[in-house]
């Protein structure tokens, strides 16, 4: 009697020990109460407070789904964001970067296919190609950043300043400012500058929204006259000083700290910094420009915009469902307009209020001629790299054509990869 106890015993045992070990490996999506717990990832940090307030309605709506929000710097999630989705335990929900990340991310095959979901007919169909591959849409970028100089009005007014339509009168402008103890551009060149500024001092030099396609392909050259016409131009700012002091040492906060103290007139960032700024001067009056690079009659664009922050599903998710409810909530117009004034940023969808002077500053934006971010045209990471280097380069003391060449070199090397 004491051997066949003794033998149950064991056995109970050991169902008990199976149990918690299947319980151990699904404890972190399912719950015993039988709730389900899905992942949000993405890079903007700024934006928690106002993400955890919809996540909160949301749980709200739906009390059997919990919403674990997890951010990285941009830097990093750039660089560890498809190793973090693979396995599926994080980002059921995710955001991808347009450009090179989105296409390493659609080629490891990490995308659900959103193409037949309801919601997606509340996004502006011409602002969420981004998003799109093979006619599939696979993520639906979220935000409309218009990648182009902030300037203060103020100072523009004081000395009798418009955005000039040509790179002659840009020139003249810029001049005028430094005349007067005034930093035309405050410039991070030592991180987002590069990145930034190149999409309106490239959008009228190129020949083709596809040129940086065909350099990619092989089949046009960095050493070709647009790209080193565009880094004489950098250089022609750098060496008149229209930058200020040690541009290539300076970051982000650091030149964004210039702008909103008043001691320089431009910003060479982009849209989704006016509501930070705005923050931290609230006299501040900020409007948007772009360097025209050329004769006003050859001009094709009067600026440049992305459409970025792009949600998805994670095709290796647990709860594709549970998650794709998700996405659907953060699709609604209500919602996005929530997200929109409480962050600042413009959003991609239709019916969408605003109620804050920046995001209506970017409105303005809307009916005029823009191309899309050439920068994240470029799908390769090295060649992306290797465009803003070249830059940085020729602020560095290289010639145009050398910084040009040493750039193609690494394009040849990414050829037929």
């Amino acid at each position: 009697m004491k051997t066949i106890t003794a033998k149950w015993a064991m056995l109970l045992a050991a169902v008990l020990l199976v149990s918690g070990v299947l319980a151990a490996c699904g404890g972190s999506n399912q719950a015993a109460d039988g709730k389900v717990t899905i992942s949000f990832l993405h890079w903007r940090g700024e934006d928690t407070q106002a993400f955890q307030q919809i996540i909160a309605a949301f749980e709200k709506q739906n009390p059997n789904i919990k919403v674990d929000m997890q951010t990285l710097t941009s830097d990093q999630y750039q660089t560890t964001a498809q190793a973090k989705l693979t396995d599926g335990s994080v980002g059921d929900v995710f955001a991808s970067f347009p450009g090179a990340q989105f296409a390493a991310l659609s080629k490891a095959g990490l995308f659900t296919d959103l193409s037949n979901e309801s919601f997606v007919k509340n996004y502006n169909a011409s602002l969420i190609d981004a998003g799109k591959q093979d006619g599939k849409q696979l993520a639906l970028p979220y935000q409309l950043v218009y990648n182009q100089p902030i300037y203060n009005k103020a100072i523009f007014a004081k000395y009798n300043l418009t955005p000039p339509k040509d790179w002659d009168g840009f020139l003249k402008m810029c001049q005028t400012l430094k005349d007067n103890g005034i930093i035309p551009i405050a410039f991070a060149g030592g991180d987002i500058g590069p990145g930034q500024l190149m999409n309106s001092m490239v959008m009228n030099n190129e020949p083709s929204e596809d040129i940086f396609t065909k350099v990619e392909a092989g089949q046009a050259k960095l050493t070709d006259e647009f790209w080193v016409k565009t880094l004489s131009q950098f250089k022609e700012l750098n060496d008149k000083g229209f930058f200020q002091p040690n541009s290539l040492g300076t970051k982000d906060a650091a030149a964004g700290a210039l702008f909103i103290q008043g001691k320089a007139a431009m910003l060479a960032s982009g849209s989704y910094q006016l509501t930070q700024n705005a923050k931290q001067n609230t006299e501040l009056q900020q409007g948007l420009l772009a360097p025209i690079t050329v004769a006003a009659d050859q001009a094709k664009y009067e600026g440049v915009h992305t459409s970025t922050f792009m949600l998805a599903v994670n095709s290796r998710s647990k709860h594709p469902e549970e998650a794709k409810k998700f996405l659907a909530y953060l699709s609604q117009p209500e919602v996005a307009a929530q997200y929109a004034n409480a962050t600042g940023q413009n959003v991609t969808l239709n019916d969408v209020k605003y109620d804050s002077p920046e995001l209506k500053i970017v409105q303005e934006w809307a009916d005029k001629k823009t191309i899309f971010q050439p920068r994240f045209t470029i799908l390769k990471a090295e060649n992306q790299k290797a465009v803003t280097n070249s830059i940085q380069a020729v602020l560095g003391g290289a010639t145009p054509e050398q910084a040009a060449q040493d750039a193609q070199a690494i394009i040849d090397q990414q050829v037929g990869k």
